[in-house]
C-alpha cells in the first residue's frame, strides 16, 4: 500500500517517547489501530469502486461505461493525494494534527454511509466526502507517529514499520469482507430470504466500510489521552487561523482548476514533462549542493508518476480483468473477483521484512536510490508484460488466477523498491527549509500518476479480439522505455545527489 507518509515532526515528542525505554510509546497503539481501521474503510470501498460503477443498473450497479468509470476512479484517487497536501497545511496552520485526524475520520465515515444509500447523487457525494476526509486524516496521523519519537531515537524506524503493518492488515482484510458482501451469491441469497433486495448488496459493503471507520473513530477517542499534547493546534490567533483557512480555500480552488485542466490530458502531460525537465536543468546548473539535490528529486518525481500510472490500475483495469476474464475458482470454491485486491497487502506483509533485512544486510553495497527506482519501474513493467499472454489466452476463455497473482507479486516487488525508498530519499535530499514543499511535491506527483492510471484504463476491453493484449503491451513498452531512460540517468542522478545514497 502506498499512502504511508511519515513526515518530519513539527513539534516536540510526547513525554512517553523516552529513547532509553525498550518498548514503544503508548500512543503508537492508538495510532496503529486508528490507521488500520481507516485503511480498512478506504481499501474496502476502493476494491469495489470500478466494479460497482460498471455493473448494470438492473444488477444493482450504476451501469457506467468502462471509460467513464476508469476516469472517475482516476479523479478520485488523484483527489485523495492532492487533498493530503491541503490536509497537512490545515493541521500545521489551523487546527493541529490531533483534531485533523478526528475530523477527517468523521468525514470519511459519513462518506461511506452516504455511499450506502442507493442513488447516483449519494454515490458522488460519498466519494467527495471520503476524499476530503482522507486528505485530512492520512498525512497527519503519519506525522503524529513521527512525533512520538525524538529524531535520534533508534526505535523510530521500527515504530513506522509497526504502523505500516497496521496499514496492510486493514488493506488485506477489507476487500475479503466487503467483496463477500458485494459479490458473493451466498450473501445475496441471505438478503433475499429476509425480504431484502439482493441487488443492494453493494451498499451493504459500503456500509461495512463506514462501520470500519467508525471503529477507528471510537478507538481514537477512547485512547486520545495516551497521546498527551501530541498534535495540538498551533498557537496562533483566531484571525491568523481564519486567514490560513482562507488560503486553504484558495488552494482548493487551484486544485479544482488543475482537475478541470487535466481533461485536456495530452497538452497537460507535455507541459508537465517540459516543466519537470526545465526544473531539473534549472536546479542542476544553479549550482550548490541544495540545487543539485533538488534537481535529483525532480527526476524521482517523474519516475514516481510513471510507476503509479501502471501500479494504481490494480483498482481499475486489473479489477475488471479479474471479474470478466479470470476463472475465480480454486479447488471448486468460487470467490469474489474483488478478493484479488487483498493480494498486494499480503505480499507486502510477507516481503517487507525480507526487503528490510536485505537492504541492511547489503549495507553500503546495496543499490543507490535511483537504481532502486529503476528496479521499481522495471518490475511494474514486467507485471504488464506478463499480462500480454494472459490477455491472449483470455480471448479463448477464462484464464487461471495465477496470472493475476504473478502480476501482483511483481508489482509488490516494484512497490517495495520504489515507494518507501522514495519517501526516505526525498526527506534526505530536500533542503531543510523545503522538506514540506518537496513532500508536497511527492504527493502531487503521486496524484498525477493516480489520475493517469484511470486515464490509461479507460480503453480497457473496448476493442475486438487481440486488443486486450495490445492494451497491456503498449503500456509495458512505455514503462520499459522509461526504465531504460532512468537507467541511463542513474550516474547523473547519483552525481546530483552529492553523496546522499
Amino acid at each position: 500500500m502506498s499512502l504511508s507518509t511519515p513526515s518530519v515532526p513539527a513539534e516536540p515528542a510526547v513525554p512517553t517517547a523516552d529513547p532509553h525505554q525498550s518498548g514503544h510509546p503508548k500512543g503508537l497503539s492508538t495510532l496503529f489501530f486508528t490507521e488500520m481501521w481507516e485503511r480498512f474503510s478506504y481499501y474496502g470501498m476502493r476494491a469495489l469502486l470500478v466494479l460497482f460503477m460498471t455493473t448494470a443498473a438492473v444488477d444493482g450497479g450504476l451501469g457506467f461505461s468502462t471509460e467513464r468509470s476508469a476516469l472517475i476512479y482516476g479523479y478520485y484517487t488523484m483527489a485523495v493525494y492532492m487533498l493530503s497536501v491541503l490536509g497537512g497545511y490545515i493541521a500545521d496552520k489551523v487546527i493541529g494534527a490531533r483534531q485533523s485526524v478526528l475530523v477527517g475520520g468523521i468525514i470519511i465515515a459519513s462518506g461511506h454511509f452516504t455511499m450506502a444509500l442507493s442513488s447516483t447523487g449519494s454515490f458522488y457525494a460519498g466519494l467527495i466526502l471520503v476524499a476530503l476526509g482522507t486528505g485530512l486524516l492520512k498525512p497527519n496521523i503519519s506525522s503524529m507517529v513521527g512525533s512520538l519519537y525524538e529524531p535520534s531515537d533508534e526505535r523510530r524506524d521500527a515504530g513506522f514499520s509497526i504502523f505500516y503493518m497496521g496499514i496492510n492488515i486493514g488493506a488485506f482484510t477489507a476487500p475479503l469482507l466487503t467483496g463477500f458482501l458485494a459479490q458473493h451469491q451466498w450473501f445475496r441469497d441471505w438478503l433475499s430470504a429476509r425480504g431484502w433486495d439482493p441487488h443492494h448488496s453493494w451498499h451493504w459493503a459500503f456500509a461495512l466500510a463506514g462501520i470500519g471507520m467508525t471503529c477507528g473513530i471510537f478507538t481514537y477517542l477512547r485512547n486520545m489521552r495516551q497521546l498527551g499534547d501530541l498534535g495540538a493546534a498551533p498557537p496562533l490567533s483566531v484571525a491568523q487561523k481564519g486567514l490560513n483557512l482562507l488560503y486553504c480555500f484558495v488552494f482548493a480552488g487551484v486544485l479544482g482548476g488543475l482537475v478541470w485542466v487535466s481533461s485536456q490530458l495530452p497538452v497537460v502531460m507535455w507541459l508537465l514533462a517540459a516543466g519537470i525537465f526545465a526544473a531539473v536543468v534549472y536546479y542542476a546548473i544553479r549550482g550548490g549542493t541544495d540545487g543539485k539535490r533538488v534537481a535529483a528529486i525532480f527526476v524521482l518525481f517523474a519516475a514516481n508518476i510513471i510507476f503509479f500510472a501502471v501500479f494504481e490500475q490494480t483498482g481499475s483495469s486489473i479489477n475488471l480483468f479479474a471479474r470478466d476474464f479470470t476463472d475465480n475458482t480454486v479447488l471448486g470454491f468460487s470467490f469474489p473477483s474483488s478478493w484479488y485486491q487483498s493480494v498486494n497487502s499480503l505480499f507486502i506483509i510477507l516481503l517487507a521484512p525480507v526487503f528490510a533485512w536485505g537492504w541492511v544486510r547489503m549495507g553500503r553495497k546495496q543499490p543507490s536510490s535511483p537504481m532502486k527506482f529503476t528496479f521499481g519501474l522495471g518490475f511494474v513493467g514486467l507485471s504488464f508484460a506478463l499480462m500480454v499472454p494472459a490477455a491472449r489466452l483470455a480471448d479463448q476463455g477464462l484464464v487461471s488466477p495465477l496470472w493475476l497473482v504473478g502480476l501482483l507479486l511483481l508489482q509488490t516487488i516494484g512497490e517495495l523498491c520504489l515507494s518507501p525508498v522514495g519517501l526516505s530519499t526525498v526527506t534526505k535530499l530536500a533542503p531543510a527549509k523545503l522538506v514540506g514543499v518537496m513532500m508536497g511535491g511527492w504527493f502531487l506527483a503521486t496524484s498525477i500518476g493516480n489520475f493517469l492510471s484511470g486515464y490509461l484504463a479507460r480503453t480497457f476491453g473496448s476493442g475486438g479480439e487481440g486488443d486486450l493484449a495490445v492494451f497491456f503491451q503498449h503500456q509495458a513498452y512505455f514503462v520499459f522505455g522509461a526504465t531504460a531512460v532512468l537507467l541511463l540517468l542513474v550516474p547523473l542522478v547519483k552525481k546530483l545527489m552529492c553523496g546522499v545514497r
